[in-house]
């Protein structure tokens, strides 16, 4: 018995991890993290509003009609407002 608050079958988990690490792995089957990228040109710019409780309320009601997130919502209308006029 080992002095550890992991059981038996967490520390075979972790074992397997680390021999699996050791062997090393191919760059093109790591995941990708952070954000998906928005368009063919792969950049994007994080725009920081400020908004009125009341407006936010209206923005997360769209956002839940279209099953969308807040920023998806939010750029669907800035495009069709200042891009598409």
């Amino acid at each position: 018995m080992t002095d550890t608050k992991y059981t038996p079958e967490e520390l075979a988990e972790i074992q397997k991890y680390a021999d699996e690490a050791e062997q090393g792995y191919e760059v093109e089957d790591l995941v990708r993290r952070g954000r998906p990228r928005l368009g063919p040109a792969a950049c994007s710019v994080v725009l920081p509003v400020r908004i009125t409780p009341a407006l936010a309320a209206a923005l997360d009601a769209r956002s839940a009609e279209r099953h969308q997130t807040r920023s998806q919502t939010a750029r669907e209308l800035l495009e069709r407002e200042l891009v598409a006029s």
